[in-house]
């Protein structure tokens, strides 16, 4: 089971202020190594991870399992939308959600990133977790895409 961080009413200039807030913030709760921080800067610039959606963008910054202590996903609905670099293009996509993965095993690290991709492709459900107030977003991510259940058909 992994742990589901959130943070809300906050704001980035950059997503390397973002990324750099996500390795600080791991590193505190203990989840991630001290090599975490740069480790997911550095793939985040060899690997973009911002996606454009239908209605919104969304970024999904990790990096290599070797650099998790145990897993979890910070969520971060930043206050204004925080350009990434697109995964697919050169350009740059305002980001909405960000959702750093930490994962200690390659292939759920995999299975994870296909659940979420194939959940995002639908306009409701990022919707919904942009809506969700923040003391319930870990519940109804969790609920949504970690063990599907009723949320989305909730609100």
């Amino acid at each position: 089971m992994s742990h589901v961080f959130v943070r809300t009413g906050i704001e980035f200039e950059t997503c390397q202020q973002a990324l750099a807030h996500i390795g600080e913030e791991m590193l505190a709760k203990g989840v991630v190594h001290a090599s975490y921080p740069a480790a997911l800067l550095e793939r985040e610039l060899n690997y973009p991870t911002g996606i454009a959606l239908e209605r919104h963008a969304v970024a999904i910054p990790h990096c290599e399992a070797v650099h998790a202590k145990s897993p979890a996903i910070y969520l971060i609905r930043p206050d204004k939308p925080v350009n990434f670099q697109q995964a697919d293009d050169d350009g740059e996509v305002a980001v909405s959600l960000i959702i750093a993965l930490i994962v200690e095993n390659p292939a759920a690290q995999m299975k994870l990133l296909r659940r979420l991709f194939s959940e995002l492709q639908n306009p409701q459900t990022l919707d919904m977790l942009l809506a969700t107030p923040a003391e319930q977003l870990a519940t109804c991510f969790r609920d949504t895409i970690l063990e599907p259940s009723s949320c989305a058909q909730a609100s």
